[in-house]
């Protein structure tokens, strides 16, 4: 009886508070946003195409312009959460959201089309930046892992939810562009309540409405005194870094973490996914498909892309980083071989749908459970303490980055050079990110932040220094 009585107290403390759940939602929806916002393109750019009657160039531009404003949101919003705070970001990007959304859901023709998915851009490239961070800073440590993968699975259900009110073809693309206004809303609304990271205000020197903040979203039971001690202890430790900003990520020791997590960004888009994702149904009907053949094959690929992500998220701290990434990589770049051969040969007819399609859906199974869960989360923790905000911008950045001409020369790409061979072209990035992450990107599961900080400063991050720790 008495082990019961001293263990419900610290039982008690363990639990998540409202104000966490709150936190949790806010980044769930900021995630299903972004999966929604880019992913509507994919069914949408058939209806907007008839009804602007424009051609693959302005469906191309249409479909980029989102990624270029989240390149600009992405580094703007960077660089506000650390001056204005985390909790006055996300309010502004809540905002942004429901204006660009209904602006772009009134465009008259395709310029301001363009613009207003620009502005919507704005705020995906600021949710993807500043919610994870937010999240993080908030939750408690015992359920920060899960609370920050909200945001990654709240991605493929945006995703999902794209590709199925585009398949429905009975939703015009204005109001199916426009109804990712009431999500945003209700994203702002809740981060009304919610308080500004206590990390951020002990930064400034608030130190009284951190503590404050803090109370707010942990249960009354809990250490106060010994958590606030430790962000306190983590703050003056930043200050006083030689290595410190968008600065520190120039310094040589720090060099190799920006290599391998830029490199990371760049080959998560130059696998092809993005391909998949946004412009399946176009691909597929200017090879001859129904219109509601390649709407079904593109939420048979969102589905996909959803439990790929929930299995890849369940074994990646067993299997290891570095060896899901390595052990999926050639198995997405012979379906893209595969899936070419088909088209090149011109085995691409009718009788041919259900091996395409299976096709389609290996390589987003081994793409989206692979490369695709490391973009974003080694952003999180393969920089040093005090860079770790300048060099998740300039991971997100080049992912962006590279999105945008993926997606602004797609469609050029194949009318040049046929469908297959661009499939081809693909695959061999594939092959070329197995090469590079072979050579340069070292295991960094079960390693600590801290572990990973002292191999970059002893000159030793490589995979040979940093074997795996994977748990078998």
């Amino acid at each position: 009886m008495s082990r019961i009585n001293e263990e419900a107290p610290a039982q008690r403390t363990d639990r998540l508070t409202g104000s966490v759940v709150v936190v949790a939602l806010v980044s769930a929806i900021s995630g299903l946003l972004y999966g929604y916002d880019t992913g509507i393109i994919s069914g949408a750019l058939l209806q907007i195409g008839k009804d602007f009657d424009i051609g693959h160039v302005w469906e191309q531009v249409i479909a980029a312009s989102i990624l270029v404003g989240a390149v600009i949101g992405a580094l703007t919003c960077s660089r506000l959460a650390e001056r204005r705070g985390r909790r006055g970001t996300l309010l502004l990007v809540g905002i942004v959201f429901v204006g660009g959304a209904l602006a772009a859901s009134l465009s008259p023709d395709p310029v301001l089309l363009s613009l207003s998915r620009l502005v919507l851009g704005f705020a995906v490239g600021g949710a993807t930046q500043t919610a994870p961070v937010y999240v993080a800073e908030l939750a408690p440590t015992a359920y920060r892992g899960r609370l920050v993968l909200f945001f990654q699975i709240a991605i493929g259900v945006g995703i999902v939810i794209a590709t199925i009110v585009g398949a429905a073809e009975v939703i015009d693309w204005r109001v199916a562009i426009g109804m990712a206004a009431a999500p945003a809303a209700l994203m702002f609304a809740l981060m009304l309540r919610l308080p500004e990271s206590p990390r951020w205000l002990l930064r400034e020197g608030q130190a009284d409405r951190a503590r404050e903040a803090l109370g707010r979203v942990r249960h009354p039971d809990a250490d106060l005194d010994g958590e606030f001690g430790e962000i306190q202890d983590n703050v003056q430790a930043e200050k006083r870094a030689k290595t410190r900003g968008w600065a520190g990520l120039k310094a040589a020791w720090v060099r190799p973490a920006l290599i391998v997590g830029c490199g990371l960004a760049v080959f998560t888009q130059l696998s092809g996914i993005e391909m998949i994702v946004y412009y399946t149904p176009t691909i597929l009907t200017d090879n001859g498909f129904a219109d509601s053949t390649a709407l079904r094959v593109s939420v048979a690929l969102g589905l996909t892309y959803l439990v790929a992500q929930l299995v890849g998220l369940v074994i990646i701290d067993r299997v290891g980083r570095r060896r899901l990434t390595l052990l999926t990589l050639p198995c997405a770049a012979v379906a893209l071989v595969v899936l070419g051969t088909f088209f090149v040969t011109g085995h691409d007819d009718k009788s041919m749908i259900p091996w395409i399609v299976a096709t389609l859906v290996a390589f987003m199974a081994f793409t989206a459970g692979g490369i695709q869960l490391m973009g974003w989360l080694t952003g999180s923790e393969i920089y040093p303490l005090a860079t770790r905000a300048a060099g998740a911008a300039a991971q997100s950045a080049s992912l962006w980055g590279t999105n945008v001409l993926i997606t602004l020369t797609l469609l050029s790409t194949m009318k040049a050079i046929g469908t297959g061979q661009t499939f081809w072209m693909y695959a061999l990035f594939n092959v070329i990110a197995f090469v590079f992450l072979y050579r340069k990107m070292p295991e960094l599961s079960g390693r600590s932040l801290e572990d990973i900080e002292q191999h970059l400063e002893q000159g030793k991050f490589t995979p040979h220094d940093l074997p795996s720790h994977a748990r078998g």
